[in-house]
């Protein structure tokens, strides 16, 4: 069986200049990053009309298993442009820390992939170094603003600006730097963050133009003064030159399918720690190419889907058609408590233990969202068709249709029943609604998405977050939507609660406000914003033989 870099190196792929006539993009907006990746310049989005109907790939809880959603999200755009509808992807970039650490690439699977796949996995056009460049840009600005008089009063032990590196490097969360004499800065404690979670990057996935850009990188507030006032980076006078370094990461990126579907890959913010969406403005420009926008959202749905839904939805004014709700009988039976090296056997008491994870999922998206919705069942060899039937019978008595996805080994061809039945919610009518009301207060906000997506009992506050609400309610971002920072192996907090937990209270530690992004921070549990390297990190297997070709990249 051939891996997927294998199947992504023996493709035949198109110039990208004709990928971009089958998007309709016309030749002057195309930036060519040679012969098979483009940047397409932002003033498409002022000269043409949205158009297309978008519809949200997204997935239950996930496991070590695997749901298959971004190969979903391939397949099925190749599927719908199998039947004939006129059909983009807008999918978000792998960031190199998961790529060299345990959770793989971004770029789909088997025979339903993106390509160049190597490229797009390991440095791709340069965006997030550009990220990565302007966050570090921004701290060494703010801590020379300390070491050179610091006019603005600033408290060096309330800075909340960390630097970032796009690596899983745990020995970076907790360091003191300035050492060394007073030629080499203030001593402090400092620490990292990964680059999927600087604020920069929800900056760039909600920004809207170049000029809404600049405005959202002045908001970000870097600390506090002596007197408990914010400091932001408009303050310290680092807007300019951070939208300077991000003029051209702003730029979507247009890449294709294996099939040569046109793919608007751009910005990468991790759903555990940020919103988990690909850039507004990738979708925004897909939507004004296509007929009908495929695009996912990171982890399960009750973080991607649920941060698509109520903030980049509101933020964009985005109004989805459908969702695909991507499952595994694999990963249903390990929520039912099976292990990993067992699932290959037939076990419908493990089965029917695990559908509430799904069914909840779907529920979540019918009931509170008020969406059209279709469960894409990525079969493999070893599920039984009484497992299938099973899994049919049980979404059929929420009123949900379950088709079987055979994408990662057919491509296009094993997602045309997903197709027809996605064109057919496409044409229903949907009330699209939030989940929370923006008026609301924080707590109560956070509140609602406890109680009503992950179905816990409600939020509960440590004396510091409520501290932390008091000063955000005093500053008035009160009226933001919220992010949540949550593990995403469970409904609840609590990472070993699979299934569908009941009667949990999900603990909200810290509370701190992205004020350039645009939403509330809530941190719950043991939630890191810089993960570790696994036992066996995935880049031991990554080489380069002499004529530069890469193994090991899955």
């Amino acid at each position: 069986m051939k891996t997927d870099i294998e199947i992504a190196q023996r493709a035949k792929m198109q110039h990208i200049s004709e990928i971009a006539k089958i998007a309709g993009v016309d030749e002057k907006y195309v930036e060519y990053y040679g012969k098979y990746k483009a940047k397409i310049d932002l003033s498409l989005i002022k000269d043409k009309d949205r158009k297309a109907k978008l519809i949200l790939v997204t997935a239950i809880t996930p496991t070590p298993a695997g749901e298959g959603k971004t190969t979903t999200t391939i397949g099925l755009a190749d599927g719908m442009r199998k039947i004939g509808k006129n059909t983009v992807v807008a999918l978000r970039e792998p960031s190199l820390g998961p790529v060299f650490g345990v959770k793989g690439g971004a770029a789909g699977g088997g025979y339903a992939q993106v390509v160049p796949m190597e490229d797009i996995n390991l440095h791709f056009t340069g965006d997030f170094h550009a990220i990565g460049a302007a966050n570090n840009l921004l701290a060494a600005m703010l801590d020379n603003h300390i070491h050179q008089g610091n006019k603005l009063n600033i408290d060096p032990r309330r800075i909340t600006w960390k630097r970032c590196v796009d690596m899983n490097d745990r020995q970076l969360r907790f360091i003191t730097d300035g050492l060394g004499g007073k030629v080499n800065g203030v001593p402090r404690e400092d620490g990292y963050d990964i680059t999927v979670a600087s604020e920069v990057m929800a900056v760039l996935c909600l920004a809207s133009s170049i000029t809404d850009l600049k405005e959202r990188l002045a908001r970000i507030v870097v600390g506090y003064t002596y007197d408990d006032q914010p400091v932001t980076a408009g303050q310290i006078g680092a807007a300019g030159a951070m939208t300077a370094l991000l003029k051209d990461a702003l730029k979507p990126n247009l890449v294709q399918s294996l099939e040569g579907t046109p793919a608007f890959v751009h910005g990468g913010p991790f759903a555990n720690i940020a919103h988990g969406c690909n850039s507004v403005i990738a979708t925004e420009m897909a939507m004004r190419m296509g007929d009908y926008v495929i695009t996912e959202a990171g982890f399960g749905a009750d973080l991607g889907a649920e941060k698509f839904l109520d903030i980049k939805c509101r933020y964009a004014d985005l109004k989805p058609s459908a969702v695909v709700m991507v499952a595994t009988i694999r990963a249903l039976k390990m929520h039912g408590g099976v292990p990993k090296t067992e699932l290959n056997s037939e076990n419908l008491e493990a089965l029917e233990i695990g559908i509430p994870n799904l069914l909840r999922h779907v529920s979540n998206i019918k009931d509170v969202y008020k969406l059209p919705s279709v469960v894409a069942v990525n079969r493999f060899p070893t599920d039984t068709d009484a497992e299938v039937q099973l899994v049919i019978d049980k979404c059929r008595e929420l009123g949900v249709n379950v088709v079987l996805s055979n994408v990662w080994a057919e491509g296009g061809n094993g997602g045309i029943d997903m197709a027809k039945e996605v064109v057919r919610l496409c044409e229903m009518e949907n009330d699209f609604t939030y989940s929370y009301d923006l008026d609301d207060t924080i707590e109560n906000k956070i509140d609602n998405i406890v109680k009503r997506v992950y179905r816990g009992k409600g939020a509960a506050f440590t004396p510091n977050a409520k501290k932390q609400i008091e000063k955000l309610n005093e500053l008035g971002f009160d009226k933001l939507p919220i992010c949540m920072a949550k593990t995403q192996y469970s409904f609840s907090d609590d990472m070993t609660k699979l299934g569908a937990p009941e009667d949990f209270t999900v603990t909200v530690r810290n509370v701190k406000v992205s004020a350039g992004a645009g939403f509330i921070v809530a941190l719950t549990g043991d939630i890191m914003t810089m993960p570790g390297l696994p036992k066996v990190p995935a880049a031991e297997r990554i080489d380069v033989d002499e004529n530069g070709v890469i193994s090991g990249l899955f």
